[in-house]
């Protein structure tokens, strides 16, 4: 969102002031009243239960180093 702002008006807006633009405005957040009649609750547990932990598992794990983008980590 803050790169559609950014791009429309030449504007740079964090989350937190674009979410404070929308309060102040009379926006909230879109949150489904109740659930999908089309939601297939045993697809849901299969997708949980073998999908998710593989692509959980790919994840790059964190290692220590340089913050900066140019400069490698100090030995």
């Amino acid at each position: 969102m803050g790169t559609v702002i950014g791009r429309r008006f030449h504007l740079t807006c964090t989350i937190q002031g674009v979410r404070k633009l929308l309060v102040r405005n009379g926006w909230s957040c879109q949150v489904p009243a109740r659930r999908a009649m089309e939601r297939d609750d045993d697809a849901v547990a299969g997708w949980a239960k073998e999908v998710r932990p593989r692509a959980e598992g790919s994840r790059r794990r964190v290692e220590p180093g340089s913050s900066s983008r140019t400069k490698p980590d100090s030995p």
